[in-house]
């Protein structure tokens, strides 16, 4: 761990540093902007009132007023188009989000990220937009957004077996021309599999050797797959790889179909048939069940520095990302990090390792950045002029006891 900053105690109490000018500024910035939003619909509706009430003037009245946005902001009609939509969703379907965002409260990046996300919901409640307030006040963009995400999967599980039946008609591969002897291929497929190919192709695509971009290596394994059937051409250490998805399914709903739905890592929830048909013989699947799971390894102390693989893997499937504030690289392309350093008497325990990037590891052993283990999980990092951050793990390790809670 790095010494704390020798910087830090020389700008008098009292006094704003630079960082402090950093955090008003960007506040400014956000009042600004969601004046801005309000501004624009004033724009608007002074021009539907001016204008006649019929439909046909309504287009026009709408296509007229985002000319002269954009050529006011000097950007284009398809940002300005942007900015419209939001600032009417926030102004009349969102005010308690608008009223926060003229606070400061949240960012702007934020405010779009409600109005996206609730709209894909068909009734919009009060005690709903509290909820997503009260996460966006304390959470960074990246998690913030995930966390959003689920929230509006939870409120669409009533209708997610039908829903999705009704998408899988609809998978379809085509080819797109490109430029410069170029295509696009596309495939429009269950979200479940097309994460297992992106992960089968990334893992096998890590393994090669050479100056191509980890881009560039993803593409020529897919073409290398599906035009020759098989990986030969390819060094030993990339044959037989297969993905690994983490499918999480309550006990309660795998046994009667009641409870919480079933959750895939990177993709949300999906129907319980499927579920239950990745959960049984399916392989390539990590099952983690929120159940009592004994065999699996939570701790081997300083008896061995490299955790075994069931503990990297409970650890990773309890971070889900990086644990450094706001970074949203996945925990299967992390290091599994001792929070105390093994050197310095750390010991291999899940309540003790966390995933970190690379550049995030280094960072942490590297700089001034202090980081201490909280309970659940959690990470605290101060950085070096002393402010703190404090990161959840996107998910808890079950605790069970043997006696019952009292009533």
């Amino acid at each position: 761990m790095s010494s704390p900053s020798p910087y830090i105690d020389e700008v008098p109490e009292g006094i704003p540093t630079t960082l402090d000018w950093v955090v008003m500024s960007a506040d400014m910035a956000t009042i600004h902007a969601a004046q801005r939003y309000r501004c624009i619909v004033e724009l608007w509706d002074d021009a539907i009132k001016a204008a006649n009430r019929d439909d046909g003037a309504s287009v026009l009245v709408e296509r007229s007023v985002r000319l002269e946005v954009a050529s006011a902001l000097r950007i284009t009609e398809h940002a300005a188009g942007r900015l419209m939509g939001v600032g009417r969703a926030l102004v009349y379907r969102y005010p308690r989000v608008w009223e926060a965002m003229s606070h400061a409260d949240i960012t702007d990046t934020q405010a779009t990220i409600i109005v996206d996300g609730l709209d894909e919901l068909e009734i919009v409640r009060d005690e709903l937009v509290g909820e997503v307030l009260d996460r966006a006040e304390h959470m960074p963009t990246g998690p913030f957004r995930r966390a959003l995400k689920r929230i509006v999967d939870r409120e669409r599980e009533a209708s997610l077996a039908e829903r999705h039946a009704d998408a899988v008609t609809l998978r379809h591969v085509r080819v797109e021309p490109g430029v410069d002897g170029m295509a696009w291929l596309t495939a429009h497929l269950p979200a479940v599999e097309a994460h297992a190919i992106h992960g089968r192709l990334t893992a096998i695509a890590k393994t090669l050797d050479g100056e191509r971009t980890l881009d560039q290596k993803r593409a020529d394994v897919f073409g290398d797959l599906l035009i020759d059937g098989e990986a030969s051409s390819l060094p030993d250490s990339a044959r037989g790889i297969r993905p690994t998805v983490a499918v999480t399914v309550p006990a309660l709903t795998l046994l009667s179909g009641d409870g919480l739905a079933a959750q895939v890592d990177g993709v949300g929830p999906i129907p319980l048939d499927r579920a239950r048909e990745l959960c049984g013989a399916a392989s390539g699947w990590m099952r983690v069940l929120t159940h009592p799971d004994t065999g699996v390894v939570l701790s081997v102390g300083r008896e061995q520095y490299r955790p075994p693989a069931d503990l990297r893997r409970l650890v990773a499937w309890r971070a889900a990302r990086c644990m450094a504030p706001g970074c949203g690289i996945p925990a299967d392309r992390c290091d599994i990090d001792h929070t105390v350093d093994w050197h310095h008497g750390g010991h291999t325990d899940a309540t003790k390792l966390a995933p970190l990037c690379r550049g995030h590891h280094t960072l942490k052993h590297h700089t001034d950045w202090q980081v201490r283990g909280r309970p659940g999980g959690a990470l605290e990092w101060t950085s070096p002029t002393g402010r703190v951050y404090l990161v959840q793990p996107e998910r808890r390790i079950p605790q069970f006891t043997t006696d019952p809670p009292p009533f």
